[in-house]
């Protein structure tokens, strides 16, 4: 027995995929209008590096970098990989994360952990980044 297509069905998954991509492209609009921007010149912000053992270095940067990434790199405090969505972090301060105890380094602004990587995330003069390195996934 062969099936029939529904013509009702075809027009409503058809519909369904219109509206899910209009509305990926308002959010991406109101992303875009409402994300903070970089901020040019000479800038200086704190870092906290804390480790699995609870202990913490602060370090304070003065950078005339606009990004996250920038400031980190001139300090030589990261290093990792290229991905798609830009460097994956997989050592601070000389420390690498052990994929084999599922470690990864958290990066949060005021303990709130950041939306964006270390590339997209904008600095501003007196901002204060922990970078955590956290076990389990």
């Amino acid at each position: 027995m062969e099936q029939q297509k529904n013509p009702k069905n075809t027009k409503k998954i058809v519909l369904a995929v219109v509206a899910l991509i209009a509305a990926v492209a308002v959010l991406l609009g109101v992303y875009a209008a409402t994300r903070k921007p970089a901020q040019a010149g000479t800038k200086t912000i704190t870092v906290d590096v804390v480790l699995t053992d609870g202990s913490d270095t602060a370090s304070t940067l003065t950078t005339d970098a606009e990004y996250l990434r920038g400031a980190l790199e001139e300090a030589g405090m990261i290093e990792g990989s290229e991905s798609e969505y830009g460097l994956f972090v997989t050592t601070v301060n000389g420390v690498t994360a052990d994929d084999a105890k599922q470690q990864w380094w958290c990066f949060t602004k005021g303990g709130e952990m950041l939306e964006t990587g270390v590339d997209t995330t904008p600095i501003a003069d007196g901002d204060a980044f922990e970078i955590t390195l956290t076990e389990g996934y």
